[in-house]
């Protein structure tokens, strides 16, 4: 039997492996910027150009998300439908096209837009990118297939009914923003059974149009693919409806909320209040904010009810930003015995934020870690053709890259403390328990 020797473990290349790799502070954060291209129907292209990469990412945007539908679920069933098959090429087809040139087309989801994401490699781009406009231009919404995605979701709303997490939510968000709110509203069998195909073709008519597209071109993207871009993205001139204006959320008093869920093991917590789009003066302090009480695994929540007192085995903050509008919420799920302890432990948390300002060495913790998450999304052409995708549809400019993380490295003590004053008022907050 071999023995282990105690002895420092050094490789053969001379590396100690006892001793941890020297902690380097993120010193540079340079966000590139696109160069702007408009096709010859005026929709704007934001080009980001690695020519040394092979890959080719493009992202075509709309405002087509629930603040502009006439009926619940049109705008998020429109998008999934999209690429269900064209007056040329069925559902099967398209999967069949895409799978021979190892590419994929996939739908993100999101409240206030519908996204439409393609990945191929550059040399495929003009096998790709006419299938790409094809799809965006003519979609025929078939009914067999429209049948099928109804039928599938009810059955996976069924499922999702049935978990305390999933309830938990959805009561939140309809209390902090009202049931009839584009960001309030809970989906449920009836509204699919409600909505026929001549509701997606409406909805299509009128938002995806070129006045109301954006596309994010990441990747290698020479003269090529802007011309094939121009070409089956950029002749269409149809004209759509008029953007509205997303009404205010319901001014409902906070209040604690039960419902009962009868054999459950567990209890899911959301504890949540109104916020703001990240256009707001106070979010990048709201962001920094958020990570010290629960937005990371060493945050005031997890070092107490997970590390501290063993309640949950994870609990977070999100601070979640619309087109129109957000909220702070906190959410986790403990033994049905530790409920109240654990609210109780939240809102403690809450107010030592407002009464005692964060030390120095944990403000350290938090800048490194958030500004280590930064450059993460700056690595490579597909993480940061998602930073500009971002800003620019959130309403951004360019520099508010730069602003967040000037917040994260001079936000004091003092500044965090008078944040959480003004947002984390145990009066503001929500609190829906499910179990």
């Amino acid at each position: 039997m071999l023995a282990v020797s105690k002895k420092t473990i050094v490789s053969r290349k001379g590396v100690n492996r006892r001793l941890s790799p020297v902690i380097q502070p993120v010193s540079r954060l340079v966000l590139p910027l696109p160069t702007l291209v408009r096709l010859d129907n005026g929709l704007p292209v934001y080009v980001l150009d690695f020519p040394d990469q092979e890959i080719l990412k493009v992202e075509a945007v709309f405002n087509a998300g629930r603040p502009v539908e006439a009926k619940r679920l049109v705008a998020r069933t429109t998008a999934r439908m999209v690429r269900e098959g064209t007056y040329s090429r069925s559902a099967a087809a398209i999967a069949e096209h895409l799978d021979f040139y190892g590419s994929s087309l996939s739908i993100p989801g999101s409240l206030d837009t519908a996204n439409f994401l393609l990945f191929t490699l550059h040399k495929y781009a003009g096998e790709l990118l006419p299938l790409f406009g094809e799809v965006l231009r003519e979609p025929a919404f078939p009914e067999d297939e429209l049948q099928t995605y109804k039928r599938t979701n009810v059955q996976q709303l069924m499922v999702d009914l049935r978990k305390e997490e999933v309830l938990a939510y959805r009561k939140l968000t309809e209390m902090i923003f009202g049931k009839e709110h584009p960001y309030g509203y809970n989906s449920m069998p009836e509204d699919y059974a409600a909505m026929g195909r001549e509701d997606l073709v409406r909805h299509f008519q009128d938002w995806y149009t070129p006045a109301n597209c954006r596309l994010f071109v990441s990747g290698r993207v020479d003269q090529g693919v802007l011309d094939l871009l121009n070409l089956h993205l950029g002749q269409a001139r149809r004209e759509g409806a008029t953007l509205a204006v997303s009404p205010a959320a319901a001014a409902n008093p906070p209040q604690k909320i039960h419902l009962p869920h009868p054999g459950s093991l567990q209890t899911a917590i959301k504890i949540g209040r109104q916020l703001f789009p990240r256009r707001h003066p106070d979010y990048n302090g709201v962001y920094v904010l958020n990570a010290i009480l629960g937005g990371y695994f060493g945050s005031r929540l997890m070092m107490n009810i997970r590390e501290k007192r063993g309640y949950t085995y994870n609990i977070y903050t999100t601070a979640d930003a619309m087109l129109h509008d957000g909220c702070l919420y906190i959410a986790t799920e403990v033994n049905t015995g530790k409920v109240r302890a654990t609210i109780k432990e939240i809102f403690a948390e809450m107010t030592r934020l407002r009464e005692e300002p964060v030390p120095d060495a944990e403000l350290d913790m938090v800048r490194n870690y958030l500004l280590g998450m930064l450059l993460n999304g700056l690595d490579g052409p597909l993480n940061i053709s998602d930073v500009i995708k971002s800003l620019v549809t959130e309403e951004l400019p360019l520099d508010a890259f730069d602003a967040l993380v000037h917040t994260i490295r001079t936000i004091t003590p003092a500044q965090i403390q008078a944040l959480a004053n003004r947002y984390l008022q145990p009066d503001d907050f929500w609190v829906v328990t499910v179990g």
